[in-house]
C-alpha cells in the first residue's frame, strides 16, 4: 500500500475518453513534499465514457493507498467529485436512485468508491483542467490518462515507464522558426490499438505503427517535426 509512514498524501487522478464514449484510460499520481510526482499508475479501459474513466481513476487511487493516512485528492472532474461528496448520500438514502427516480449511472464504481472512502480522511480539491500555470499534479494525471487512452497499455512508475509526454496544446506557446523541439529519444514504436490523430493533423488507423513524440503519439516520421 502506498502512503504508509507519511503524515499526509497529496495526489491527483484523472480519466480520459477519446470520443466519449471512445478509447479511454485512467491515471493517478502521488507527490512528495515538494509536490513533485513520485509514484504514478495509468491503465486502459477499452471503450468507455469520460465519467467512467474519471471514477475509475479515483477508485484505483483509493485502492492503491493506505486508508489510515489522510489524503488530499486533486481532480478536474466536477462530476466525479460531486458524485462522491455531494450526491452520494442522497443516492444511498433513495436506494441508489437519482432525484428523478432513475438508477444511478455507474453505480458499481460509485459503490466501490463509497466503500473505499469509509473511515478515511480524504479532502477533495477541484482544480481546473488545461490551465497555463495550473496544478502540475493534475496535469501529470491528465497526460498519463490521455496516453493510456490512446495506446491502451498500462504504464507507471512500477512499470519503469517514462513520464507521460506533453499534451497537444501544452501551456507553452508554439513558435515557428525558433528553437527545435526535442525528439523522442527511444525510437520505440508500437501498433495502435485504436485509431487516432497525429500532431501533423493526419489520422492513423488501428494496427498502424505509431511512435511517441513531444505531443503524444503519431506517425514515426513525424516524431521530430514541429
Amino acid at each position: 500500500m502506498i502512503g504508509s509512514m507519511v503524515e499526509r498524501v497529496i495526489a491527483a487522478c484523472d480519466g480520459a475518453s477519446k470520443g466519449n464514449p471512445g478509447p479511454a484510460g485512467w491515471a493517478w499520481v502521488i507527490a512528495d513534499g515538494a509536490e513533485a510526482p513520485t509514484r504514478w499508475e495509468a491503465g486502459p479501459l477499452g471503450k468507455a465514457t469520460n465519467n467512467v474513466a474519471e471514477l475509475t481513476a479515483l477508485e484505483r487511487l483509493l485502492a492503491a493507498t493506505d486508508p489510515g493516512v489522510p489524503m488530499e485528492i486533486r481532480m478536474d472532474s466536477q462530476y466525479a467529485m460531486k458524485a462522491v461528496t455531494t450526491w452520494l448520500p442522497g443516492w444511498k438514502r433513495k436506494g441508489w436512485k437519482t432525484s428523478t427516480g432513475k438508477p444511478v449511472a455507474n453505480q458499481e464504481l460509485v459503490v466501490r468508491i463509497d466503500t473505499l472512502l469509509e473511515g478515511r480522511s480524504v479532502e477533495f480539491r477541484y482544480v481546473p483542467a488545461h490551465q497555463v500555470g495550473g496544478d502540475r499534479l493534475n496535469d501529470f494525471a491528465d497526460r498519463a490518462a490521455s496516453q493510456a487512452a490512446i495506446v491502451q497499455q498500462p504504464a507507471g512508475s512500477e512499470h519503469g515507464s517514462p513520464q507521460p509526454p506533453p499534451s497537444s496544446g501544452a501551456s507553452a506557446p508554439r513558435k515557428t522558426g525558433s528553437s527545435k523541439r526535442a525528439s523522442s529519444g527511444s525510437g520505440r514504436t508500437l501498433n495502435a490499438k485504436f485509431p487516432g490523430q497525429c500532431r501533423c493533423g493526419r489520422s492513423y488507423a488501428a494496427g498502424e505503427s505509431i511512435a511517441k513524440n513531444p505531443d503524444g503519439w503519431g506517425h514515426p516520421a513525424c516524431r521530430a517535426t514541429v
